[in-house]
């Protein structure tokens, strides 16, 4: 199993009201530069909060939400500094309650 780590706020906060896609963009700019794999991935409406140990931090976030989900713990942390209304956490995946750690419940399109 692979520890994952997250930051889970509201899509509107994430995507609308702050400039978000600007540091997505520079992070994958700096992963390129230094041919680093990405290890972060954004997931709308992330399945992994339906996971029962989940509602807690669910229940905290307002509806719909976007997670930033890593295996990097210290880009978790950094996000965290650079952005005020988030709430973080970390789970273990692949496991019974969730099966697949990058999955959303947003269909896709």
């Amino acid at each position: 199993m692979q520890t994952y780590y997250f930051i889970l706020a509201s899509q509107r906060f994430l995507l609308e009201e702050e400039p978000f896609e600007e540091v997505l963009q520079e992070r994958h700019r700096h992963y390129k530069e230094l041919e680093k794999e990405i290890d972060f991935w954004l997931v709308k409406e992330p399945a992994f909060l339906e996971a029962p140990a989940m509602a807690p931090v669910k229940a905290k976030c307002p509806q719909p939400a976007v997670a930033v989900i890593s295996t990097n713990p210290q880009f978790i942390t950094w996000l965290k500094l650079r952005l005020e209304f988030v709430h973080t956490g970390e789970f273990q995946a692949p496991s019974e309650a969730i099966p697949e750690p990058l999955a959303s419940l947003t269909p896709a399109s």
